[in-house]
């Protein structure tokens, strides 16, 4: 009865339904320089790089014109390793990068940009990561928005939390009527959508075999004086971190 009535309330509100747009934010500058850190295409070269969830392949690409001597991008859709096979041939780097949905190679740096809040079992992914990583590799990530974020439901972020005060059965129902996928949960929608917090996140590290060597939440540009270690969920745009292996951790101490 609830999420029947927040549904009617949706479709009135918001006859046009979801926000599916992309982002115009970073046309014009290097994504991987923004949200990875600046000098971070200098450390790429030379060395084998997997960008574990590559899309349409476009930061994969950046990186082998930086030097890399090989790089392989794994996503789960076909559709995108295709358009992303096709822009590394127009590139001229098809012979340094590669597009599959999964690999037994191993890399001196995995990199993941936007993906471990879309990952329906981000502790089954870093225990992959561990093994297309060298022992002596690191993970190098950035992602948001996270849950509690203003627009951490993505399309479903129709005014700032949103997310968190229409239901989950109401939310699914709405943007159906514009994108059918049957999807009945926000894990089912197009690209997955996992609820991740920044606490969440730091505890599936904590159980993983991985440790962070670094670790930021960046926030919002706006909101940057509201920003500390307690509002934190609410005002952090992403988290950004270089994570390694535990006892890589530990030998390079001694």
């Amino acid at each position: 009865m609830w999420a029947d009535l927040q549904y009617r309330i949706l479709k009135r509100a918001f006859p046009r339904g979801p926000g599916f747009g992309e982002s115009t934010f970073y046309i014009g500058k290097s994504k991987a320089e923004v949200v990875l850190g600046a000098g971070f295409l200098k450390s790429v070269a030379g060395k084998t790089v997997i960008d574990f969830g590559c899309g349409e392949g476009s930061e994969a690409i950046e990186i082998a014109r930086s030097g890399a001597e090989r790089v392989l991008g794994l996503d789960y859709r076909e559709d995108v390793l295709q358009i992303a096979r096709r822009k590394a041939q127009e590139a001229a780097v098809d012979k340094i990068c590669e597009f599959t949905q999964s690999t037994n190679e191993v890399a001196d740096i995995i990199i993941s940009i936007d993906a471990f809040e879309h990952f329906d079992d981000p502790a089954a992914i870093l225990r992959t990561m561990d093994t297309l990583l060298t022992p002596d590799g690191s993970i190098v990530a950035a992602f948001g928005p996270t849950w509690y974020h203003p627009l951490g439901g993505h399309s479903f972020s129709i005014f700032p939390w949103s997310h968190l005060l229409f239901c989950e059965e109401a939310l699914v129902r709405w943007r159906s009527d514009y994108r059918p996928e049957g999807a009945t949960k926000f894990s089912q929608v197009g690209g997955g959508l996992n609820q991740i917090s920044i606490r969440k996140f730091e505890q599936v590290v904590e159980d993983s075999p991985f440790e962070f060597a670094s670790f930021e939440t960046v926030p919002i540009r706006k909101l940057r004086h509201l920003h500390n270690a307690w509002t934190r969920e609410f005002f952090s745009a992403l988290v950004r971190c270089r994570l390694v292996k535990r006892k890589a951790r530990r030998a390079s101490t001694h």
